[in-house]
């Protein structure tokens, strides 16, 4: 007996499969460059919300990122062992955990700013292409929230 195939069930029928390959794909390309100046993908990305705003809560950093307080602590935790961010109580509100760059944590940012154009020696879409993805993706992130 011949079992019924459902065709939604198919992985490749299913947009999420892409997504999450590429998306391992994407940071595995990173990976050489981010060991060269010590940071994971997830520390990187934090990194760049530092580098944009300099101070921030904790909880605008996770929702800038995407990412939940399970997961943002120990990287600001580690950040901040490593000597590129420093935490403390908000004075205003001493709910509100405020995320600081350091001095350490903005020098960072000349060694880390050669990273995109190397990835983009990686990662080979026409600049249309690349605009239509970003596009794209960023819509469907919207359309999530």
């Amino acid at each position: 007996m011949q079992e019924r195939i459902h065709e939604e069930l198919k992985l490749e029928n299913q947009l999420c499969f892409p997504l999450y390959a590429c998306s391992r794909e994407v940071i595995k390309k990173y990976r050489p460059f981010l060991d060269e100046i010590g940071l994971t993908y997830t520390q990187y990305v934090a990194m760049m919300v530092f580098w944009e705003q300099k101070s921030i809560s904790v909880k605008e950093l996770g929702q800038r990122l995407y990412l939940d307080s399970g997961t943002l602590t120990p990287v600001l935790k580690s950040l901040e062992g490593k000597g590129y961010v420093t935490r403390r109580r908000s004075a205003e509100d001493e709910r509100v955990l405020i995320a600081t760059l350091t001095d350490e944590g903005a020098a960072l940012q000349e060694a880390a700013s050669r990273i995109p154009a190397q990835i983009g020696g990686c990662i080979r879409l026409e600049p249309e292409e690349a605009v239509m993805l970003y596009q794209l993706l960023y819509k469907l992130l919207h359309e999530m929230n």
